[in-house]
């Protein structure tokens, strides 16, 4: 059975708006740390890598709620009782803040800043310092304990959420019944689904770190090291699987820059059972067509279109009507002898790209 594409557009904002959040869409998705979070398997199938953000982290997590409070109540006490007992000497105040980093993550909001003014009353209780400076001095050391509490548990918190988004990126990546692919900068595939893995049938069973050139040729084109607009639209090719059959395929794909290394993110459909012969024999003997010349007309809105850009837009972008937009993409199916966008957007990758 071919694999369907459903909603390209929504996968792409899932993940663009996933990878603006975390900075980094690559073989694996990176947390801002860098540390991997989705991987791949030797099999080609997704898995979680994710790392502990803190080494200390197993300590919030809810199964052992009871006993961290219990564990926060009893240092809280036992700082209290010491600061009394060495009282005439020094103050161990400062000590209040392990304890309320420690109830942090599982405390709300309002219990913390309680937490925070009890310990600095405490403290302010069992100090010798001057006795007229206190409210100021109190004042002070709640707002240094409760600002802590309530940093490490948005920490903790957002760490959570972002787990949790993690998760549902996972599900909705290696459910997908449309193949998913990302390639680096030297044209290998550093992440690809299960889907993909089935449609391109490697001979070795092994996608990642096989040229992309191997199986969607015209796929390798829309990398793109020189500077310029980043390529966000679909077209449609002839892609070759491992065991040598061929298909058509209808190609989503968005470009992007990781730092100054262009990497490429794609969703492939297998549409062969869906295009009529006429069509196959169109797309084959396009693969070799010679260059025909384009105007500067031609060029523009051929460079706005591959950028993924609807008609309507290119005429903003030009200072044209629509219509001779329209007319335009007319005469540039005729000069390519193409009949779609997808098709034309091809074969500006293959022929045209200088000017893109």
């Amino acid at each position: 059975m071919p694999n369907r594409l459903i909603g390209p557009d929504e996968w792409f904002r899932t993940i663009r708006d996933f990878a603006r959040e975390h900075e980094s869409l690559d073989c694996r998705i990176s947390n801002l740390s860098g540390n991997p979070l989705i991987g791949l398997g030797s099999n080609g199938i997704i898995t979680d890598q994710s790392r502990p953000m803190l080494n200390l982290e197993w300590i919030w997590e809810p199964r052992n709620r009871t006993f961290v409070l219990l564990t926060s109540v009893a240092i809280v006490l036992a700082i209290a009782v010491v600061d009394w007992w060495t009282k005439p000497y020094v103050s161990l105040g400062f000590l209040y803040f392990f304890p309320i980093m420690l109830a942090a993550g599982f405390l709300p909001r309002w219990a913390i800043v309680l937490m925070g003014i009890a310990c600095a009353l405490l403290s302010e209780r069992f100090s010798n310092l001057d006795p007229a400076d206190a409210p100021i001095r109190t004042s002070f050391e709640a707002l240094a304990l409760v600002g802590s509490g309530l940093f490490i548990s948005e920490v903790l918190r957002n760490r959570r959420l972002r787990l949790a988004s993690q998760e549902r990126l996972r599900v909705l990546v290696e459910t997908s019944p449309a193949a998913i692919v990302t390639v680096d900068d030297h044209g290998f595939i550093e992440l690809a689904n299960q889907a993909a893995t089935e449609l391109m049938a490697p001979r070795d069973g092994h996608l990642i770190g096989q040229p992309i050139a191997a199986y969607l040729p015209e796929l390798h084109h829309a990398l793109r090291w020189e500077e310029g607009p980043q390529f966000r639209t679909s077209m449609q090719c002839r892609g070759h699987r491992g065991n040598g059959e061929s298909f058509l395929a209808d190609v989503w794909f968005s470009s992007y820059k990781e730092g100054a290394t262009p990497k490429l993110a794609a969703i492939i459909a297998d549409v062969t059972e869906e295009r009529n012969a006429a069509e196959d024999l169109t797309s084959t003997g396009s693969d070799h067509r010679e260059r025909t010349p384009l105007n500067n007309r031609e060029s523009d809105v051929l460079r706005l279109l591959v950028q993924g850009l609807a008609n309507k837009e290119i005429a903003s972008r030009l200072n044209v009507s629509e219509s001779v937009v329209k007319n335009t993409i007319q005469q540039l199916f005729a000069k390519t002898e193409v009949r779609t966008r997808s098709q034309l957007v091809r074969v500006a990758l293959e022929c045209y790209r200088d000017l893109l």
